[in-house]
């Protein structure tokens, strides 16, 4: 019977997957975006998020206990760092999955797993600020000379 068995096993032993979900914790860490398939980055989720829960408290207990789980002192440096500052005031759900497709070579579900509070694009951006350096448009009618139907009529087609 395999009752209480609901996680992925990903297809490895136990020892292997804590050595990879360890590894895959610490580029996210570190790196705060990573690409990997869609079974991997659910699996990190539920991994890496009691993680960051317990950086949000900075006691030496609570890095040893993470400590225990990733065995990097620069992830960990960072962890207490630079994401818990981010993520002190939200409550949960600190990770983002976005499928991205299949991989070409053996059709596997590709997505990218990232920090909510570290993505750039997602983040407020006012779309006022973005200049226009295109110089050979149309007007748009809010920046176009209001004309009159009789200046169109009195204008002869040009030959190319």
């Amino acid at each position: 019977m395999r009752h209480n068995k609901k996680f992925n096993h990903l297809g490895r032993t136990a020892s292997h997957r804590d050595a990879m979900l360890a590894n895959m914790a610490i580029s996210l860490i570190m790196h705060k975006r990573i690409t990997t398939t869609l079974a991997k980055a659910k699996a990190l989720k539920k991994y890496v998020e009691p993680l960051i829960t317990r950086s949000k408290e900075d006691t030496t207990n609570s890095r040893r206990v993470v400590f225990r789980y990733l065995q990097n002192k620069f992830a960990i440096k960072e962890l207490f760092g630079e994401v818990a500052a981010k993520v002190a005031n939200r409550p949960g759900g600190y990770t983002r999955v976005i499928k991205l497709g299949t991989r070409q070579g053996d059709a596997a579900d590709i997505a990218f797993i990232e920090l909510v509070d570290f993505d750039e694009n997602m983040a407020k951006t006012p779309k006022a600020a973005v200049k226009k350096t295109r110089r050979s448009r149309k007007p748009t009618k809010a920046e176009a000379p209001v004309e009159t139907p009789v200046a169109e009529t009195e204008e002869a087609p040009k030959a190319e």
